[in-house]
């Protein structure tokens, strides 16, 4: 997982709509999770293409259907990334004495 690529998925608010209803519901097929917005059909592949390759979501074809899943784990590891960036400036700024809070 680039943290990067994960980002910059993130970044869009249909991308986390569609992981949001992905956690929600379960796997849904491209047709199902399209109904949900007013884009085109090559608006929203472009959005499952930049999910998928952030491996934040799973596509699986199904006869004719393509299913996709939501791959919860990596966005967890982002969460612990972000966290862990945050944790650490915030240790290096209180053992200089630069929080600015009580210790």
């Amino acid at each position: 997982m680039a943290i990067d690529e994960v980002f910059r998925a993130l970044g869009d608010p249909t991308r986390r709509e569609v992981l949001r209803l992905l956690s929600e519901r379960g796997a849904m097929s491209a047709g199902d999770l399209a109904e949900h917005f007013d884009l085109a059909k090559s608006t929203m592949s472009g959005h499952f293409s930049v999910l998928r390759q952030a491996g934040l979501i799973v596509s699986e074809r199904q006869g004719t259907r393509v299913v996709y899943s939501a791959t919860l784990s990596v966005l967890d590891e982002a969460v612990a990334a972000v966290m862990g960036m945050v944790g650490a400036g915030r240790a290096a700024r209180s053992r200089s004495g630069r929080d600015g809070g009580a210790r």
